[in-house]
């Protein structure tokens, strides 16, 4: 079902205008999520940046958002893309591209930029400290896109691309060589990111036997993601070209009959190479095939290897033309709801009408926000980027051709989209 574009312009445009006043997403937040771009401040800045062509209040009220933002981080400890310092940094860099004057916040995104490749420095030294210590795999923390290198990285590819490489380099080098080296090393038939149990955030059940992660947010996805995406941008470490192959036939290997995949596979699985059926979500961007199946696009691009390539679309295609029915999304936000589909069918050029007409469904001219959060069958009134309005909002406007940026650099290489 296809939907009309001028129609998702409206409601984006709708939402936005809920979150043009900073002091109201505030007092929808905690002091502590107010600051993130998971949530808060950070994400509704972005999406006033990239609206900031069509009204001068877009532009005021993403100027406003980033001083608030800044204002709250207080001792917000560092933590990749999503919250802390990190989390402004990368919104400030991604979306003054889209400002009519971006050069009036390059001494802030010079700094930005340095911040994000020191932490990327530290965290590398932390995974070499760990495999020197004969520790297999890497935590999370260490590689995904929420936290770690993989998010970090890409927001360090798209400053480059934005003329901060001497901020920039040498935090993306260390990223790229961190990742590439976990990616070949393998821990007898278990791939380099297998993670043993007691490693795992200790809010995640896991096998006894550990598990390699499978998805965009939390698993080798994310990695392959910034892999290729550098590699096209021309910025390449020895090996990323043959950890490229591995990653994504890695993971077409475990995709399953349906097209889709396990959000994990276990230790015992990878010993006897037979998965077992399991829940979650297999149609998020998180953990799903959104998100799996743009980082195949993007390997197959940069490598040159259409089997990759179409094996991507395909798994695309394939969920964003099911009945929406069948969806295991929640909601309307970007993580694990229908904007997360929307988005990776926009980038592989795949229909998007299905995921378009079901977010409209889910708007509410009367709601906070218009675009509510829902968490386990629970509905929230949530402004931000990954979960809620903000995520929303800015899905449809892409459908709708809202944006321009100054550069190549759109707002979707935080979820390594793009």
């Amino acid at each position: 079902m296809r939907h009309s574009t001028d129609h998702a312009a409206e409601l984006a445009l709708s939402t936005a205008r809920t979150l043009l006043n900073p002091e109201r997403v505030v007092a929808a937040l905690t002091p502590q999520a107010a600051a993130t771009l998971s949530d808060g401040l950070s994400g509704t800045a972005l999406l006033h940046a990239c609206l900031s062509r069509l009204a001068p209040e877009f532009a005021t009220a993403a100027d406003r958002h980033w001083e608030e933002a800044a204002r709250l981080l207080g001792r917000a400890s560092p933590n990749g893309i999503y919250t802390g310092p990190g989390a402004l940094a990368a919104s400030l860099i991604i979306g003054s591209g889209y400002l009519t004057d971006p050069s009036r916040h390059r001494t802030a995104i010079s700094k930005a930029t340095a911040w994000l490749s020191a932490r990327a420095q530290g965290l590398a030294h932390h995974q070499t400290a760990r495999t020197d210590h004969g520790r297999p795999g890497a935590p999370w923390a260490v590689y995904d896109v929420i936290r770690g290198l993989s998010g970090i990285g890409r927001v360090l590819v798209a400053a480059q691309a934005a003329g901060y490489e001497e901020e920039a380099g040498p935090g993306l080098t260390a990223a790229l060589t961190t990742l590439t080296t976990l990616i070949l090393t393998n821990h007898g038939r278990c791939p380099g990111w297998w993670l043993p149990a007691e490693d795992h955030p200790r809010t995640v059940t896991v096998h006894p036997s550990g598990a390699a992660t499978t998805g965009l947010a939390h698993g080798i996805a994310g990695p392959l993601a910034l892999l290729s995406l550098s590699h096209a941008a021309g910025q390449s470490v020895p090996g990323q070209d043959h950890a490229i192959h591995t990653a994504a036939t890695w993971l077409l290997d475990w995709q399953d009959t349906r097209g889709s995949w396990p959000p994990f596979i276990t230790g015992a699985e990878l010993n006897d190479t037979t998965p077992q059926p399991r829940p979650g979500r297999r149609h998020a961007w998180c953990y799903g095939t959104p998100g799996i199946g743009r980082a195949l696009t993007l390997a197959g691009n940069a490598v040159h290897e259409q089997s990759l390539t179409h094996a991507g679309r395909e798994a695309i295609r394939r969920l964003a033309t099911a009945p929406p029915d069948g969806w295991d999304t929640e909601g309307p936000g970007l993580c694990h709801g229908s904007a997360g589909i929307l988005q990776a069918a926009i980038r592989t050029g795949q229909p998007a009408g299905n995921a378009a007409h079901i977010m409209a469904q889910n708007f509410n001219a009367q709601g906070l926000f218009r675009f509510p959060q829902v968490e386990a069958g629970v509905t929230l009134n949530n402004p931000g980027f990954l979960t809620g309005a903000t995520g929303a909002a800015l899905a449809l406007g892409e459908y709708a051709g809202l944006f321009a940026s100054q550069n190549s650099t759109d707002w979707d290489v935080l979820l390594l989209l793009s």
